[in-house]
């Protein structure tokens, strides 16, 4: 009991991303511009397909449920790590790090298994289109969107309340520029084996989502294939390259950073976090927009429709 309650009134220290000063001012600029963009581009892509009623469609709901994931997740670490900067301060309470650490993995989960259902959902349009509607129906969107949201936060539960029960007695500084359970992990001075295994179990269960895009991707190239013609073809890898991409950047970063031995962790490797936690949410919606062409057309819509409403308000 006596551990515990020295833990739940410690602080950690937040080394950043390289620990350098010079280099943590260029960081703090670089998020500076990151978080609004991220915040602005996230809300607009939402806003587009809520305004068009042309994207009241599967492929758009999803997409929208990812950006609102986007919006939460660059929510995490990016507003702490600013206002640490401009008040000169690293500290962090333990709750403050256990919301930040509990928040990062549910988050990170619910986005991997949006994707995967967006995954799912084109593979249904292009290898059964004249099911489409049946199989990606209302409900079966709601329900994909509401597991991905109800396995994310049942994958970080168990490792925020064993990591709330370590003792942690003597370095407080977390090698990162938020709360990871890697480095929480490092720190400890408690038997940490069981949360390793749960880490690796954990692990596991992120691979799900993977296997299903796999899988999905497979059965849209062996459709693909067999359509004769090249006009074919290049619509079907068209709908599917924005999504492509973003799950190349996502789980490109993700399984660099946590997918091998928690001793090779490092503070080097708080550079990796700063691609999975704040450029990759601030790319996907210029990604989708930029290489769709519905998506633009909806842009436009919406800025036309705001910029009618400013004019109405000025008669």
């Amino acid at each position: 009991m006596r551990e515990e309650n020295q833990s739940s009134t410690m602080d950690f220290t937040l080394l950043g991303v390289t620990g350098q000063k010079k280099q943590e001012d260029f960081f703090f600029a670089l998020f500076l511009f990151i978080y609004p963009v991220t915040l602005i581009g996230n809300m607009l892509i939402i806003m587009a397909i809520l305004y068009n009623t042309h994207l009241h469609n599967p492929m758009y709901f999803l997409l929208a449920n990812l950006s609102l994931v986007d919006i939460l997740l660059s929510c995490v670490a990016i507003p702490k790590t600013l206002v640490n900067h401009l008040l000169g301060s690293k500290t962090i309470s333990f709750g403050g790090c256990l919301a930040q650490m509990y928040f990062m993995i549910a988050l990170g989960n619910t986005d991997s298994y949006i994707l995967a259902a967006m995954a799912i959902d084109r593979a249904v349009a292009i290898s059964r289109p004249l099911h489409y509607t049946t199989i990606m129906s209302p409900r079966s969107c709601v329900l994909l969107v509401v597991g991905s949201w109800v396995v994310g936060n049942a994958n970080s539960l168990p490792h925020t309340l064993l990591t709330a029960r370590l003792s942690f007695c003597g370095n407080k500084a977390v090698a990162n520029f938020y709360c990871d359970i890697t480095p929480l992990l490092q720190l400890s001075c408690s038997d940490i084996h069981f949360n390793v295994k749960m880490m690796y179990l954990g692990a596991g269960i992120f691979s799900v989502p993977l296997l299903c895009i796999l899988i999905s991707y497979v059965r849209v190239a062996f459709t693909v294939l067999q359509v004769p013609s090249n006009k074919g073809i290049r619509k079907a890898f068209s709908t599917c390259g924005s999504h492509l991409t973003v799950v190349a950047l996502y789980y490109g970063t993700v399984m660099g950073m946590y997918f091998r031995p928690l001793s090779s962790y490092s503070l080097k490797d708080a550079v990796i976090t700063v691609m999975y936690m704040t450029i990759t949410p601030m790319l996907n919606p210029f990604i989708y927009s930029l290489r769709n062409q519905d998506m633009k057309t909806a842009l436009v819509k919406l800025f036309h429709h705001r910029l009618s409403l400013e004019k109405r308000h000025k008669r």
